[in-house]
Order: structure tokens, then sequence, then C-alpha cells
């Protein structure tokens, strides 16, 4: 087994690091917002899953295009660490969501356009380890599953772009803000202090997770070839 690079220990530790320092910032530094009240504090992380859920996506994507290019399995092993850490994010990103909504919108969950493309995109991407897990060739998993990802990719930028689009009661924070969307609310200088803050620590926090997956999936992949060498 190779050894754990020390640069992926010290990714291990500033990854610690810096979600202690973006929840300190959420849950103290930033001001409690005035309509919504402590329940606001929530956003902070949610969109910071949201970014590398998505981001993770998109990465998705693009890898998978690698494998169809290259055949190179590497490429296979980035896209399911990819897939995998981002689907775990963007379930956080939904449970979050709901957190907030209680309070704001007096449900838990209504099929508002986000909403709802967001569950969309969580449930392709669940879809996705199912898909993987009904076939055994390894070449035609890889390939499969790279088609399913370039695919499954567009229902990232779709969720990002909805509430620009549509009428929708969710905020729209990143951009200018749409004439549709009923939603929204001003950032205080520090409020956008921890609202970037919490951008880049999940971000660290993604890229840490991600090489730790595909570590992970390069011992799976000598597994299976074990296996696959025995059973001849």
């Amino acid at each position: 087994m190779q050894s754990k690079p020390i640069a992926l220990t010290v990714l291990d530790i500033v990854s610690i690091i810096v979600l202690g320092a973006a929840a300190y910032l959420a849950l103290v530094f930033a001001p409690t917002e005035l309509v919504m009240g402590d329940v606001q504090r929530v956003f902070y992380f949610h969109v910071g899953t949201a970014w590398v859920g998505l981001l993770g996506f998109v990465l998705a994507a693009i890898t998978g295009i690698a494998y169809l290019v290259t055949k190179d399995m590497k490429w296979d092993r980035f896209e399911v660490a990819a897939v995998e850490v981002s689907t775990m994010f963007f379930f956080i990103t939904i449970v979050l969501g709901s957190i907030w909504a209680r309070p704001a919108w007096n449900t838990w969950w209504t099929w508002d356009p986000r909403l709802t493309t967001a569950a969309v995109t969580e449930l392709i991407y669940i879809a996705y380890f199912m898909l993987r897990q009904g076939l055994e060739d390894p070449e035609k998993r890889a390939r499969f599953g790279a088609v399913y990802t370039l695919l499954g990719g567009l229902s990232a930028p779709i969720t990002f772009m909805v509430i620009r689009l549509f009428r929708t009661i969710h905020p729209v924070v990143i951009g200018n803000a749409s004439a549709e969307a009923q939603g929204g609310f001003s950032m205080t200088a520090d409020m956008r202090t921890a609202f970037f803050f919490a951008l880049f620590a999940f971000t660290v926090i993604f890229i840490d997770l991600l090489w730790h997956r595909i570590r992970l999936g390069g011992l799976q992949d000598k597994v299976e070839q074990l296996k696959l060498s025995l059973s001849i």
C-alpha cells in the first residue's frame, strides 16, 4: 500500500482548520439577519456545500470526456471520486436548505424550481452508482459511467441558472438579482466575509476528500484486477 503523501496530510489539517474558521464566521462573526434571524446562518454552509457539489458534477463530466478520449482508467477513478464526494455534499445542501426553509417559508419542502431541479440532480447521481453497480466489466462500466456523467452534468448548470430564468422564492445571492426571483436579502460586509470564506473552506475540504477518494479508487482497482486474474 502506498504511503500517504505529506501534502495530503497537510491538506487534512488545513481542512479541519478552515472548517472551524468557517463555522466561527457563520455562527459568531456574521451579524444576525434582520428578517430571518439566526436560521439565516445556515446559508453560509448551504451555499458552500452547493458550490462544491455542483463543481464536482461538472468535473465528473470533464473527466468523463477525458476517459472517452484516452481510455485511461485514472480518469474513471477521478470521475467516480468527484461524483461520490459531490453527491454527499449536495445531499447536505438539500438538508440544510430544508432547515432554512422551515422558519423562512413555513415548510420543510416546496416544489420551487430550484428545489425541484436540485432534487432531480441528486437522484440522477444516485442512479449513477446503481448503473455502475450493475456492470461487472471494468471497461464497460467506465465507458457507460463516462457517458452518463456527461449527460448528467447538464443538470448542474440548469440547477444553478433556474432561479434566474423562472419565478421562484429561492433567493439569488450570486450575480445580478433576477426580476423573477421573489426571495432575496442584502449581505453586509461581515456577511460577505463569512460567505466567501465558506466557499473557500468547502473548496479546500472538497479537494481533500476528492484526493482521498481517488487514492481509495486506485486500491479498489488493484483488488478488482486481482479478483479477475484469479477467476481466469
